[in-house]
């Protein structure tokens, strides 16, 4: 019982809710401004096609040349931030996207093209690893699939609204003098810039830093998220980033996200292009279209990886929903617009249900700088997804004149990684309840 004028302190169950009330908007918002401005083009293809001259290989290219140089920036990124904090780092990044995505608009060519691209991969490196990292400083285990989850919701909201505004945005051709995705191109791109301040004045390092927890509070979820880091590293004998790359389940880890990252990406850079092939449709149809896979996107990641909280749970829905991936795009390469859209959703259902899970998977076997590092690794290797996919697809179109045809590729890679996937195991034994509620009410 808490002394007279004294706060009684919060449940771990009420400190986790309000975490989330207070930290989950902001991040899901900025998550939603960076995928708008790495997938815009996706709306754009055809406009730079006509207006630039741009092939489907070379937009292809282009589309995945940004996650090259975002990849190869990803795990220095993480490392910086984990020195720095993320409330500097983040709003770094924010505004160095925000400005270079704006200057998208002065495209002129392939070449011209495929810089932009590369630098926008790097300004944007860290952002979500960084992310990732960042809430395992502020949730235990059993609820960080729950709001991993969360936050990826940010995806799914930027598709449903991206498509719809990028069509809208592109209506407004010739205005000023300057083509619809020009106007894109800046709209989308400059307010990252105006965000970035918001999360320098309200994003908190760490718990201990946060307004909205007592000093016990935090420390008590402290003391709680490093005794489980220190079990899980203690379990998997990773305890250096030079044996990141050692750790068979964090390999496992790194080839089931590649597979999935190439569907990703493959799904949010040739959606617009394969639903205009279902009929004479203008360019805000066929963007809001495109919004209604990722509308079960966002179902996917809202109600499953909550479920995800023992190790053998988590293995069992990585796999479930690798499956259901390879079945939705099979649908979309062999059936026509109604069932082919169903597929699709299928498929967007099963990304982000899986993708906040996979991701508590490095989170159970490492920790500190390590974690950082090994998460900024995962990343790093399945983001070369976010470049065979559109390359493939583009490439496929472009040999056999079908926007269909890069599907089976996406189709076999995710075979590969529904396979992989049985094979998962977390850092420690499996258990059905954790003891960290206990460890906090014992402390008090």
């Amino acid at each position: 019982m808490p002394f007279p004028g004294q706060t009684a302190m919060r449940s771990p169950k009420e400190v986790s809710t309000l975490i989330l009330r207070k930290l989950m908007p902001l991040l899901i918002i900025s998550y939603i401004m960076s995928f708008l401005d790495r997938t815009n083009i996706g709306i754009a293809k055809g406009r730079l096609e006509i207006d630039l001259g741009i092939s489907a290989t070379a937009y292809g290219i282009g589309a995945g040349l940004f996650f090259l140089t975002y990849a190869l920036s990803e795990i220095p990124s993480n490392l910086i931030m984990h020195r720095v904090g993320a409330r500097f780092w983040i709003t770094r990044i924010m505004v160095s996207w925000g400005l270079i995505s704006a200057a998208m608009m002065f495209v002129t060519n392939e070449w011209s093209f495929y810089i932009m691209r590369m630098l926008l991969g790097v300004a944007e490196a860290g952002l979500f690893p960084g992310i990732m990292y960042f809430l395992t400083q502020w949730f235990v285990r059993k609820e960080r699939a729950k709001a991993n989850g969360l936050f990826l919701l940010g995806v799914s909201f930027a598709n449903i609204i991206g498509a719809p505004l990028g069509g809208a945005l592109l209506n407004m051709e010739g205005i000023g003098g300057l083509h619809g995705w020009q106007w894109m191109f800046l709209i989308e791109g400059l307010p990252a810039c105006f965000l970035a301040i918001i999360v320098w004045k309200m994003l908190p390092d760490r718990p201990t830093k946060a307004k909205f927890l007592s000093y016990e509070e935090a420390a008590d979820l402290e003391a709680r998220i490093a005794a489980e880091d220190a079990e899980g590293s203690a379990a998997s004998g990773t305890h250096k980033l030079s044996g990141v790359w050692k750790d068979k389940q964090i390999l496992l880890v790194v080839g089931i996200y590649l597979s999935e990252q190439i569907a990703v990406y493959a799904l949010s850079f040739f959606l617009p292009s394969i639903i205009g092939t279902y009929g004479d449709l203008s360019s805000f149809e066929i963007g809001l279209l495109t919004a209604i896979p990722w509308i079960f996107a966002a179902l996917g990641s809202y109600f499953v990886p909550r479920f995800a909280n023992t190790g053998s749970k988590a293995q069992k829905l990585v796999s479930t929903t690798m499956i259901g991936i390879c079945v939705g795009f099979t649908l979309g390469a062999i059936s026509g617009p109604v069932v082919g859209l169903i597929g699709f959703c299928l498929g967007a259902f099963c990304f982000f249900a899986m993708q906040p899970i996979l991701f508590t998977f490095p989170a159970s076997r490492l920790s500190g700088s390590t974690l950082a590092g090994g998460i900024a690794f995962v990343n790093t290797i399945g983001l070369f997804g976010g470049f065979l996919g559109p390359y493939v697809m583009g490439y496929m179109q472009d040999a056999t004149g079908s926007k269909l045809a890069g599907l089976w590729f996406v189709v076999a890679v995710c075979a590969v990684g529904a396979f992989l996937s049985f094979f998962l195991k977390y850092g420690e034994l499996d258990k059905e309840t954790s003891d960290s509620d206990a460890v906090a009410v014992s402390a008090r």
